[in-house]
């Protein structure tokens, strides 16, 4: 590493204007342009005053002060809203600062959010060459290297296809392709690979690992075990201010304890205690294990209503949650708690025998447990009317689950287990992503009820 950082900042802040009405945006600048040209100090003054009172200033980020050496991979952790893109903006030079200065030496390549220096009319050829020009590549260097990067994107016949017909995940692929080729210093990653295949993140990650020996990188993900494995420093920003920055282990650990306790605040300690009570069966390792980083962090996601869905229409499910004892919803769980998966559907049809189904899986598509009301209401199904709202509740204790993202799959059906008529089935409609796991050579780990050891002579 050499002596001078490829990046410096210091003090760096952005604020984010907003305006009640159009009007005022105008007025802000005229009255800015007086306060400047405005001889006498009092009403140079009133008018920056009355600029100011037109509207609202967000502040993104606060006094952030960090540095960056030559060969580092430099990973940033924060919720989201916290700050993280905008400081990347910020070192990649498409936002200025407010306040504060920065020193970026070298050539960076950005990849962040999606569809950021594409053109959305233009082939994926187009773009390529849109691209390499941008990161200063003249058009027989890129002629030279396309082949490569072609290869490297590995989306066929749709590099001569519009990129405003492509997928999230052909977005990325090309991107990162392009980044990979034109020869830069730092590379910049804002989250972007977690639309990514599991193949494809594979051949990025042996890229990033090869590029750490000759470049600097500063990346960005959610995924605290990813930031680990490839980071040689993390820092933590929370509501655009620097929280702690500086061993990953550490760093990361201190992140986790903090969304931890934000969620068992949400939920209240009296809440949190009442939750913990009801282990239906307690693993006696846990105090022990939850106190050190053998503890299996679960952070869980908005229902995804977006996402890809089928069905006859006969119901629609609206909300999918995992939620505590007082029906509260969780953001954060830890393997071994008792949980309730609350899944609320809306007839839109008159239903004689409703079936409530799910099924959790891992990012390769694996069902690793699931259950439906069939089994249990087959006797005595409950049925609803036109409009009714049928809540289905499936009360478990959640397994220990490895390093990585798993998604629930939720269903309604009518009819029997055998012979049923598929009104609505929604992929991936929770998403779940464990930050931390001593499960690393099975599929999911169950808590113990009993573990002994014993020696005799």
């Amino acid at each position: 590493m050499s002596e001078i950082p490829v990046i410096e900042a210091s003090g760096l802040s952005k604020g984010f204007v907003s305006y009640e009405r159009p009007a005022d945006r105008l007025k802000r600048g005229m009255f800015g342009i007086a306060a400047r040209f405005t001889p006498h100090a009092a009403a140079r003054h009133a008018a920056q005053r009355y600029a100011g009172a037109m509207s609202d200033v967000f502040w993104a980020l606060q006094g952030v002060g960090f540095t960056v050496e030559s060969g580092e991979t430099v990973g940033i952790v924060g919720r989201n809203g916290s700050g993280k893109s905008t400081l990347l903006q910020i070192v990649c030079g498409t936002l200025a600062p407010t306040t504060g200065e920065i020193e970026v030496r070298g050539k960076v390549a950005a990849l962040l959010e999606l569809g950021s220096g594409f053109d959305s009319e233009y082939t994926g050829r187009e773009n390529v060459y849109l691209n390499a020009q941008l990161y200063g590549l003249t058009r027989q260097q890129t002629d030279e290297r396309y082949a490569d990067i072609v290869a490297f994107a590995d989306i066929g016949e749709f590099i001569d296809q519009p990129v405003k017909t492509y997928s999230s995940g052909m977005f990325v692929r090309l991107a990162f392709a392009v980044i990979a080729h034109v020869d830069a210093d730092i590379l910049v990653i804002d989250e972007a690979l977690a639309v990514g295949d599991a193949f494809f993140n594979q051949k990025c990650f042996r890229f990033l690992h090869e590029f750490k020996k000759r470049g600097t990188i500063l990346f960005v993900s959610h995924d605290t075990s990813t930031i680990k494995k490839l980071c040689s420093k993390v820092i933590w920003i929370d509501h655009g201010r620097v929280m702690a920055q500086g061993d990953p282990n550490e760093v990361c650990t201190a992140y986790l304890e903090d969304r931890y306790s934000a969620a068992s605040a949400a939920v209240g300690i009296e809440g949190r205690q009442a939750f913990d009570r009801t282990l239906a069966s307690h693993d006696e390792r846990r105090d022990l294990i939850n106190a050190s980083s053998l503890r299996n962090d679960i952070q869980v996601h908005e229902f995804n209503y977006e996402s890809s869905a089928f069905g006859s229409g006969g119901a629609r499910i609206v909300d999918v949650a995992l939620v505590d004892e007082k029906k509260r919803r969780l953001e954060w769980v830890v393997g071994g708690e008792s949980v309730t998966l609350q899944v609320s559907v809306v007839a839109g049809e008159p239903l004689i025998s409703p079936i409530v189904g799910f099924f959790l899986k891992n990012d390769r598509g694996q069902d690793l447990f699931g259950e439906n009301t069939f089994s249990t209401f087959a006797d005595r199904p409950v049925s609803c009317d036109e409009n009714d709202t049928l809540c289905a509740e499936f009360s478990f204790v959640m397994p220990v689950l490895p390093v990585g993202n798993f998604f629930i799959n939720v269903a309604v059906a009518e009819g029997t287990q055998y012979n049923h008529v598929q009104l609505h089935w929604v992929h991936d409609a929770l998403p779940l992503q464990v930050h931390a796991s001593r499960v690393q050579q099975t599929l999911v780990g169950i808590p113990m009820l009993r573990l002994g050891v014993s020696a005799a002579r």
